[in-house]
């Protein structure tokens, strides 16, 4: 599973008004874009996308940091985020200065319970 040593940007710290990029956002964007894997095979169709940031504020929500990371991930790979149709996102409490993010990107199995998929 990759693993890159950023602290993750949420929805409110990359917007400003009314969907301006911040300069956080650019920042948080070239930072995670050079240290993302280079040679990553995105699978071909539907995509499953599991993500764990770790995070050193016990009161981060674990949705926030979600929507930039997806738009870096399709900016990286070059896939359009229409084909992700299963997000798992979970947070990690860490030290200050030791945030991450790890994630997998995985084919979307073709047949399958959902609920199974969440007990999983």
């Amino acid at each position: 599973m990759p693993r890159i040593p950023v602290k993750c940007l949420s929805v409110n710290q990359a917007f400003s008004g009314r969907h301006f990029k911040t300069p956080a956002y650019h920042t948080y964007e070239q930072e995670v874009l050079y240290l993302l894997p280079k040679n990553l095979k995105i699978p071909d169709g539907k995509l499953t996308v599991s993500i764990t940031f770790g995070v050193s504020n016990k009161g981060a929500d674990v949705d926030n940091p979600t929507k930039t990371f997806l738009d870096l991930l399709s900016k990286a790979y070059k896939f359009n985020d229409n084909l992700i149709y299963l997000v798992s996102s979970h947070k990690e409490i860490t030290k200050k200065g030791k945030e991450f993010i790890e994630f997998t990107i995985e084919s979307y199995p073709t047949t399958h319970d959902f609920r199974k998929l969440l007990v999983n």
